[in-house]
Formats: structure tokens, C-alpha cells, sequence
């Protein structure tokens, strides 16, 4: 016996590594030492850039989003998906994205679709600037189904620490101001999922009037990475909390960054929810408070600013591509989301 037998193909493994390489170095920044292939991946902090660094850390995967990856056959989206997602995770901290290290387990390892799938987290790094260092490609037989993998990654970012934002300064009359997600990003998938395929009967290249688009493109759609409209407003000072709106909506994910006494109220209203979750609400029967717990209902990231600076804010997010929407105030409180009017 061999290997080979047990289901691991070591040439498989090396051709999928070759591609992954020159993926990978095509990321390379500054701080990269070394090569890909080595057993840690080394980089370099240029701490005369900081007076008193501070490294911020985060790992997170795709979730069941990759059902549609695979239903599809396009497996070249979730690995932006995943850096995106890891990108928004320790920027509301006020850390911007260092190096990136990637975990993609398959069943049978497909060398083009391994490739595809870094591919993918490849084009995020080079799009905002941080090292693809390193990661690991798995083989594992019996395991997972055939053409079936899972995707995780973890990413390193930088802070200084007097600049951490972590809204310790957030109080009664803060305003807030949210950004436009690009759809579901990657939570709720596996309701989403049993409403198009199990409930509507629809397949992943049927065209939906109501969205405009396919099942597959709708589904598809990328984790939208907030950094470049945040930092002028970071480098300013003038973010005091934000709340990245992933699994547990508004409703859980907002009150995460209020300090003690504080809730948030919320006026649904005062942004438009976008056709795809107007279609899951309303063909699944899912109640508002479900949408706003489960999705991100049309907005991707909250932001917490003074009342005084509101305008500022606006203006430097509209410089850098899109104005926010105000939502709510800071309110006295016990901690949680207060919703106001409908939506």
C-alpha cells in the first residue's frame, strides 16, 4: 500500500503548491522575508513607524456560503470573501492589515481549484495591501464530500495603541452612521440557502426578476472591505467605536463596542432594505426582528462618532467613495439595539 491508495496524492499537492506560490509572492509587501514554503512565514514590523505598536489578530472562515461555491463551480470569489471579512474584523479596532496566513482543506486535493481559491484571497491582499506569508493546503479523504473544501484564514494587523479604538469614549448623543454591505456577505447562508433551494425550488443559474440577477450572482456577491473608506477618518481621530455587522446582525454585533450605560437606537427607516432581503423576508416569512438578527440587512459596518464631528465624518467617507446613512443615536441604557419605526 501507499499513499496514493489512502486517497493523498503528493503530485497533486505539489502542482497545487506551485500555483499558490506565485500567488502568494504576488502579495508580497515590504515587510515580507523569505519565501512561501517555509514552516512559518517571517515578516518584518517597521516599528519606527509606530511609538508603541500594538498587534491586533483575528481568524474567521466563509461559513455556508461555500455551498454556493461549490454548487456553482466559481471558486474564485470566497477567498476575497474571507480576507475581506478578516480585514473589517480588526479594523474596527483601528488596526490596519499586516500579513495574511490561509487554511484550505479539500477531500481530494484539486490543484485548479485550490488555485482558484487562493486566487481569490491573492487579489484581496494585493487590492489592500497586506502579505498572503504563508498557510497550509490540506488533503483529507473521507473527510469531506468530492468537491467539497473548507476556507479559513487569519490575519495580523497594527495599531498604536494611544489610536485603539475600542469605545471607551462612546456616550449618550453619538451619532450613528452606517455603510452599505454588497449583500450578505458571509452569515445567514444556511437560511438563505433553504429559502432559494429548498423552499423557492430555484437553482443557482435561475434569474430572479425581483433581484435583478441569478440565485448564484446574488449569493455570490463579495464581503465588502471597509478599509479604504475608513481611514482618512481613523488617521483624523474622529471614530470613537464600530461594530462590523457579521453573524447576529445589528441587533447582537452593535452592542459589542457599548461601554456600560449606554444602548443603541436605531431607526429602520432611515435606509432602504436592499431587494435580496426583502425577497428572503418576504418568500422565507421571516420576521423583521429574524432579518435583523440573522443578516446584515443592507449595512456592513456602523461607525460611532461625536454629534460634532457627524458632518465631518460624512464628508471624508463621501471623498473616499460612499456617504453613510444615519441611523441612530447613543442612548442611556442597559446595552442592547433599540429599533424605532419599521423598515
Amino acid at each position: 500500500m501507499d499513499y496514493r491508495s489512502a486517497g493523498v496524492d503528493f503530485d497533486a499537492a505539489a502542482q497545487a503548491k506551485v500555483k499558490i506560490r506565485d500567488l502568494a509572492r504576488s502579495t508580497f509587501t515590504a515587510g515580507a522575508l523569505g519565501d512561501i514554503g517555509s514552516f512559518g512565514g517571517l515578516f518584518r514590523l517597521d516599528v519606527e513607524r509606530y511609538r508603541e505598536p500594538v498587534l491586533v489578530s483575528s481568524v474567521d472562515g466563509v461559513g455556508t456560503k461555500l455551498k454556493v461555491a461549490f454548487a456553482t463551480g466559481r471558486h474564485d470569489t470566497v477567498g476575497y470573501d474571507l480576507v475581506s471579512h478578516c480585514i473589517n474584523d480588526i479594523l474596527v479596532q483601528g488596526a490596519r492589515p499586516l500579513f495574511f496566513l490561509d487554511y484550505l482543506a479539500m477531500g481530494k486535493l484539486v490543484p485548479d481549484t485550490a488555485a482558484a481559491v487562493v486566487s481569490g484571497v491573492a487579489r484581496a491582499c494585493r487590492e489592500f495591501k497586506l502579505t498572503l506569508i504563508g498557510g497550509e493546503t490540506a488533503e483529507m479523504p473521507d473527510f469531506y464530500d468530492p468537491g467539497e473544501y473548507d476556507l479559513a484564514g487569519t490575519i495580523v494587523g497594527v495599531v498604536e495603541r494611544e489610536k485603539i479604538v475600542d469605545g471607551r469614549t462612546v456616550v449618550p448623543g453619538d451619532v450613528l452612521l452606517g455603510l452599505k454591505s454588497w449583500g450578505l456577505h458571509t452569515n445567514g447562508y444556511s437560511l438563505a440557502r433553504r429559502i432559494f433551494f429548498e423552499k423557492e425550488r430555484l437553482r443557482p443559474d435561475s434569474f430572479v426578476s425581483d433581484l435583478g440577477t441569478t440565485v448564484a450572482d446574488a449569493l455570490l456577491a463579495a464581503h465588502r472591505c471597509y478599509l479604504p473608506l475608513l481611514e482618512e477618518a481613523l488617521d483624523l481621530g474622529l471614530v470613537k467605536a464600530m461594530a462590523h455587522i457579521t453573524g447576529g446582525g445589528i441587533t447582537d454585533n452593535v452592542p459589542r463596542v457599548l461601554p456600560e450605560g449606554t444602548s443603541a437606537s436605531v431607526r429602520l427607516g432611515s435606509w432602504e432594505l436592499p431587494p435580496l432581503f426583502r425577497f428572503l423576508r418576504e418568500r422565507g416569512a421571516v420576521e423583521t426582528a429574524e432579518v435583523l438578527r440573522t443578516w446584515n440587512a443592507g449595512i456592513g459596518m456602523i461607525v460611532m462618532v461625536a454629534a460634532s464631528a457627524a458632518d465631518e465624518v460624512s464628508r471624508v467617507m463621501a471623498r473616499a467613495g460612499e456617504e453613510p446613512v444615519r441611523l441612530g443615536e447613543v442612548v442611556p441604557g442597559d446595552g442592547r439595539v433599540l429599533y424605532e419605526g419599521t423598515i
